[in-house]
C-alpha cells in the first residue's frame, strides 16, 4: 500500500489535516492480526470548537451556491473515489478487518453513489407554488439546517460517512462528522477527497474521538442536526440530547431482524439470503436477519444446504480476494460474540456448526448456526452483531407473523416465497422500515432506509433524506388589500 494512501493526521479540519498531539491516543488495531497499524489522537476541545467554527463561518457561502455548483463538487468526488477505489478499499479492510473482496465492491463504491446521487439531485432541489382564492398564492423554499453533526459506526465507515455527508452537503449544510474511534482511518481521506474535488474548507470535518468528544458535538447550540448510526442504547443517549435543544435528529439504530422462508421458497435463493443476512461482513450488520424463520417442511432441507454452502467460508488474510470471511472489528466486539455463543448453548439451543473463536492470530469467529431456537432465548432477542444465525421454526403465516413482530426492534425484515399474493402480504405486514422480497441486505441509495419502533427514527437515501437534512419554509404573498376588523 503507497504511504499517501494512509491519512496525515488524526482530524480534517477547515480544509486540512489537523493534529494536537495533547488529545489521548486512539489505537488503530488491525483485526486480522491484533496489529496497531496507526496511532491518533482524540479531538481536544480546542480542535472542537475549531471544526464547529469553521463550518459555522463556512456554512452560508456553501448555501448561496447553485445547487447545481454544489451538485457538481459531489460528483466530481465521487468519480475520484471510484479512482482510487483499491486504495480506499485496502484502507477500509486494515481498519474493519472486512475482507477486501467485501470492500472492493460494498463500501467506497456505496459511498461514490451516494455523492453521485445526491449530488444530481442537487440541482432539481425545487419548491412549490400554491394558487389560493383571489389571486393569493403561496409558496416553499427548502433550506439548510444550517450545521449538522454526523456520527459514524464501525462497520461501514465510508458509506457511512458518504450516507450522511452527500445529502447533507447537497442542501447546503455543513458537517462535522465523528467516525466510530475503532474505525477512524476512511473518513479522513474522504474529508481529503471532497477538498479535492473543490468543496470549500470548513464545509466537511472530521474530528476523532470516543464518547466525549460525541457528547461535546451533539450538545452544542450551533448544530441544528445530529445524524447517528449506532446502538440502541447509544441513540437513546443522543436522541435525548437532541431534545433537549430541539434539534433535528436521524437515528439508525439496532435491529434483531426476522427473515421468513416458506415451504414453497427456492432454496438456494432462501440459503443465500440468510447467508448474507447472518455472515456477509462476518455478521456485523445492523439489518442482519439473524431471527430466520423456517416453515417445518423445508426445515431439514434448508439446514442441509446451509451446512453445504458453509464449506465455501474461505477465513484468512482479509487482503487477500480469495478470503471471503474476516475477523470480528476487535477483541471486545469478539468477546461479546463468543459470550453469546455460550449463552446459546446454556439455553439448550442446537449449535449445528461453529461455535468457536478461529485457531489462527485475530478476532476471527468461525460462522455458527444454532437450529431449535426458541423465541425467548436470548440468543433470539438481542442484538449480537456477529456470525450468529438463529433458526426457528414455524408452521403458519399467521404465527410466524406474530412472531417475527414480537421485538422492541424494527429495522429489518425479509420473506423467501414464491407465493406473489403472500410475499406482498407479509412484507407489508412486517413492522419494520426496511423489507426485502426474495433478497435480503439490498441497500442501494435510491432507496429511503431506516428503522421503526426502537430501531430509529427518520431515513437515509432516496429523496427522503433530502427532508430530513433540509428545513421547509412558507412564503404566503397576499397580491390584494388586507382587510382588518378597525
Amino acid at each position: 500500500m503507497t504511504h499517501d494512501a494512509q491519512p496525515q493526521a488524526s482530524h480534517f479540519i477547515d480544509g486540512a489535516y489537523a493534529e494536537d498531539p495533547a488529545g489521548a491516543e486512539m489505537a488503530v488495531i488491525y483485526p486480522a492480526t491484533g496489529d496497531r497499524i496507526a496511532t491518533l489522537h482524540e479531538a481536544t476541545p480546542a480542535l472542537v470548537e475549531r471544526a464547529l467554527a469553521s463550518a459555522k463561518a463556512a456554512q452560508p457561502a456553501w448555501a448561496a451556491m447553485s445547487g447545481m455548483e454544489r451538485g457538481r463538487i459531489l460528483r466530481r468526488a465521487a468519480d475520484i473515489i471510484r479512482e482510487r477505489n483499491r486504495a480506499l478499499s485496502e484502507l477500509e479492510t486494515l481498519d474493519t478487518g472486512k475482507p477486501l473482496q467485501e470492500t472492493l465492491v460494498a463500501d467506497a463504491t456505496s459511498g461514490a453513489d451516494a455523492l453521485e446521487y445526491f449530488g444530481g439531485l442537487a440541482a432539481g432541489l425545487t419548491g412549490e407554488h400554491i394558487p389560493l382564492a383571489n389571486g393569493d398564492w403561496a409558496y416553499t423554499r427548502r433550506e439548510p439546517l444550517g450545521v449538522c453533526v454526523g456520527i459514524g459506526a464501525w462497520n461501514y465507515p465510508t458509506q457511512i460517512a458518504c450516507w450522511k455527508a452527500a445529502p447533507a452537503l447537497a442542501v447546503g449544510n455543513a458537517m462535522v462528522f465523528k467516525p466510530s474511534e475503532t474505525t477512524p482511518l476512511s473518513t479522513l481521506k474522504l474529508a481529503e477527497i471532497l477538498t479535492e474535488a473543490g468543496l470549500p474548507p470548513g464545509v466537511f470535518n472530521v474530528v476523532q474521538g470516543a464518547g466525549e468528544v460525541g457528547a461535546a458535538l451533539v450538545t452544542d447550540p450551533r448544530v441544528a442536526k445530529v445524524s447517528l448510526t449506532g446502538s440502541v442504547p447509544t441513540g437513546q443517549k443522543v436522541y435525548a440530547a437532541a431534545a433537549a435543544e430541539m434539534k433535528h435528529v436521524t437515528m439508525e439504530l439496532g435491529g434483531k431482524s426476522p427473515m421468513l422462508v416458506f415451504d414453497d421458497a427456492d432454496l438456494d435463493n432462501a440459503v443465500s439470503g440468510a447467508i448474507l443476512g447472518n455472515f456477509y461482513s462476518s455478521g456485523q450488520i445492523c439489518t442482519n436477519g439473524t431471527r430466520v424463520f423456517v416453515q417445518r417442511g423445508i426445515k431439514e432441507a434448508f439446514l442441509a444446504r446451509l451446512a453445504e454452502r458453509l464449506s465455501g467460508a474461505v477465513m484468512g488474510d482479509p487482503l487477500d480476494e480469495a478470503t471471503n470471511f474476516g475477523p470480528m472489528v476487535s477483541e471486545g466486539q469478539m468477546n461479546i460474540v463468543l459470550n453469546y455463543v455460550a449463552k446459546g448453548v446454556e439455553e439448550g439451543a442446537r449449535l449445528v456448526t461453529g461455535g468457536q473463536r478461529a485457531d489462527r492470530p485475530g478476532f476471527f469467529v468461525e460462522p455458527t448456526v444454532f437450529a431449535d431456537v426458541a423465541d425467548d432465548m436470548v440468543i433470539a432477542r438481542e442484538e449480537i452483531f456477529g456470525p450468529v444465525m438463529c433458526v426457528l421454526d414455524f408452521d403458519t403465516e399467521e404465527e410466524a407473523m406474530a412472531r417475527a413482530n414480537a421485538t422492541e426492534y424494527g429495522l429489518a425484515a425479509g420473506v423467501f416465497t414464491r407465493d406473489i399474493q403472500r410475499a406482498h402480504r407479509v412484507a407489508a405486514g412486517f413492522e419494520a422500515g426496511t423489507c426485502w422480497i426474495n433478497s435480503y441486505n439490498d441497500a442501494p441509495v435510491e432507496v429511503p432506509f431506516g428503522g421503526t419502533k426502537m430501531s430509529g427514527v427518520g431515513r437515509e437515501n432516496g429523496h427522503a433524506a433530502i427532508e430530513h437534512y433540509s428545513a421547509l419554509k412558507s412564503v404566503y404573498v397576499r397580491m390584494g388589500d388586507v382587510d382588518a376588523p378597525f
